[in-house]
């Protein structure tokens, strides 16, 4: 098996039974927020698309890229379909002119049989509505010699599936870096903001190496992670400036923390780097010299800014395509957006359980979640307890452009504001990644739904739940006791142990007895 980066979660695999692309990404994302790094723009996507299989993880724009598939990519291909409950993934695939699937059922393997031969995959498909788009997965790939398991960066709950259906994992890609808005947008003092994100830093280390050590595959890739920020108006969340507080550590800094902790299994790839691996036994080569590699890392604000220059007119077309900030008030086109949604989520609008503002330029919306309604704001109405400022331009794109999704757009853009008193809102972001009528319901449906949580575990002497409340991971491998907080390390919630009390967001209360 070949193993070859294309780019931040992308990867071409090549095996005798033919060869699978993965997630490639090359156009810039989130309203040209993020790009890949180190740059990947030099690659022969022609030849990376002349593929046999193509794998989209997800529907997230750093994984989906409309842009490349459509120009580059062999609509001849088999796409390897994740088990999804809304199938916006195979339509936007169908769109852009693909026209064979392998339907997969999640977490079982099949044989894939093509003129080359057979290949054994497995996907495992999240369907929470708070993994990705309304879907996440991770895929395995056997070729009877060596096993790959690329996570990108879905956080499956279940990995004892990985041994059971194929033994020995040979390598193993999976993200590690940031790949979200907090703490950064939010309006909270200096000092707060870079603690919490100190905080997040460590704990998106942590959880990848409580998967590290639970797939304990002979070798590790970290990737899908971090993109490059080149706008001058978000260069600073770039991690270029020691700044301890950044969420989006690059590659060197996770290596060198599987190192502290006795891994030294861990491979650095770039855009065109390739493993040759064969069972335990692999072979690493990158496409330029092993110090212009290094450069990248050790010069890294240099490198971004000569990648800013160079993709400075890319980002100014990307701009040049949004809407104008200047038209019609916002309320009655926001109301038609958000109201019929309103009204088919009743789960979802009670979880919030409180109006929202929208401050865009100088028009405020108030989001009214409890009455079901949008509306102008109420003299004396103060400020609200969960808000966002955005610019009116970005929401006049999402609108005239009819976004099923403001999260995959908006929001991991970072171009935005927010405020909140009090905890996360997990339901509040729920709702705007799911704007239209098939997955509002599933989303309602599935909070609605009654999860079995009557299994227990001791740990740290209290008795516990085993399963999360938040997204069902396992807390035997997940979960982490420091006196009477007990925090899960697959998304870093946090509950207090005598109370049972959520301290990350409302309504995932866990059932807990001190021994």
């Amino acid at each position: 098996m070949q193993v070859t980066s294309v780019g931040h979660a992308g990867f071409h695999i090549s095996t005798t039974a033919g060869s699978i692309l993965c997630d490639p990404w090359v156009n810039p994302a989130y309203f040209a927020s993020w790009f890949p790094f180190p740059d990947n723009t030099e690659l022969d996507w022609d030849a990376i698309g002349n593929c046999d299989y193509l794998y989209v993880s997800h529907l997230h724009k750093d994984h989906f890229d409309p842009e490349t598939l459509s120009k580059h990519v062999n609509k001849d291909a088999t796409v390897l379909l994740p088990d999804y409950p809304v199938p916006d993934l195979k339509r936007e695939l169908e769109k852009l002119g693909f026209h064979k699937f392998f339907e997969t059922e999640d977490s079982v393997k099949h044989t894939v049989s093509g003129p080359k031969g057979d290949l054994e995959i497995m996907i495992i498909a999240l369907r929470a509505p708070a993994d990705g788009p309304i879907g996440d997965s991770g895929i395995v790939i056997s070729d009877g010699e060596t096993t790959c398991f690329n996570m990108n960066d879905a956080r499956p709950v279940d990995m004892d599936v990985l041994g059971e259906q194929f033994g020995k994992i040979d390598i193993h890609l999976l993200q590690y870096s940031g790949a979200i808005w907090y703490p950064m947008v939010y309006d909270i003092p200096t000092g707060t903001k870079r603690n919490f994100g100190k905080q997040k830093r460590q704990r998106g280390m942590d959880r990848c190496r409580s998967y590290i050590e639970q797939v304990d595959a002979t070798w590790v890739v970290p990737s899908a992670g971090p993109p490059v920020f080149l706008d001058d108006a978000l260069r600073s969340l770039n991690d270029d400036h020691g700044d301890e507080g950044n969420i989006f550590p690059d590659q060197i800094v996770f290596l060198e923390q599987m190192r502290i902790h006795g891994n030294n299994g861990g491979l650095l790839m770039i855009p065109g780097s390739i493993v040759d691996i064969h069972g335990s036994e692999a072979v690493l080569s990158h496409p330029i010299p092993d110090s212009d590699v290094d450069a990248i890392f050790s010069n890294k604000a240099e490198y971004i800014e000569n990648m800013a220059k160079k993709m400075a007119p890319v980002l100014a077309a990307e701009k040049a395509t949004w809407a104008s900030a200047e038209g019609e008030p916002l309320l009655e086109p926001l109301r038609a957006k958000f109201e019929p949604i309103m009204a088919q989520s009743d789960v979802i609008c009670d979880g919030i359980g409180y109006p929202v503002g929208l401050v865009m330029g100088d028009e405020t919306v108030v989001l009214d979640f409890p009455k079901r309604i949008v509306r102008a704001p109420i003299d004396g109405e103060g400020k609200y307890r969960y808000g966002f400022r955005i610019a009116p331009e970005l929401v006049r794109t999402v609108l005239r452009d009819d976004e099923p999704d403001w999260v995959n757009t908006i929001f991991l853009s970072t171009r935005f504001e927010a405020w909140r008193v009090g905890g996360y809102n997990e339901f509040l972001y729920t709702f705007f990644k799911c704007l239209t009528d098939e997955r509002i319901a599933y989303a309602d449906g599935w909070f609605s739904e009654a999860h079995d949580d009557t299994a227990s575990i001791e740990m740290g002497g209290y008795e516990i739940q085993r399963r999360c409340p938040h997204l069902k991971a396992d807390l035997t491998k997940f979960g982490v006791v420091e006196g009477n907080k007990l925090t899960c390390n697959l998304h870093g919630w946090q509950w207090d142990l005598d109370t049972g009390t959520c301290k990350t967001s409302r309504g995932h209360d866990l059932r807990t007895r001190k021994l």
